[in-house]
């Protein structure tokens, strides 16, 4: 975990980073085990307003997104980002209980990287995050 102000300035020898923002904490911590176990640095926050206040702060290189939580879901997180040069472009992977394809759309439209539904496999979310991030790095 890095400590101190994040800059948009990486050096070569760090990690990428992924936050992990889901209100089940048990889930969050276990799919940021699972990234860290991938050679990412993986932070969780345990709800939309705390994962928008660790992003401000830490600029990761992709978030992971629970699209249902309670006071600021994932749709909103999303959109404030978006909304904030320092984080418009960071890919979000939003991940969700509902499979309606409305619901899939809506994120996608929105400027998702990616959808995917729970439960999922960890090994289908590192690859999408790794995805991600390589392609923002050659965009």
């Amino acid at each position: 975990m890095r400590s101190g102000k994040a800059s948009s300035a990486r050096r070569p020898s760090m990690r990428d980073s992924v936050l992990v923002i889901d209100d089940d904490r048990g889930i969050a911590e276990a799919l940021a085990i699972r990234l860290r176990a991938a050679g990412l640095d993986a932070t969780t926050a345990a709800s939309g307003a705390r994962g928008l206040a660790c992003a401000r702060e830490r600029r990761p290189d992709a978030v992971v997104l629970d699209v249902r939580m309670p006071e600021l879901d994932g749709f909103e997180v999303h959109a404030r980002m978006k909304r904030e040069p320092a984080l418009a472009e960071v890919p979000v992977v939003f991940v969700s209980a509902n499979v309606q394809d409305s619901e899939r759309q809506r994120a996608l439209a929105g400027g998702a990287w990616a959808y995917l539904t729970k439960p999922y496999d960890a090994k289908e979310i590192v690859a999408t995050v790794r995805a991600a991030i390589e392609e923002r790095r050659r965009a």
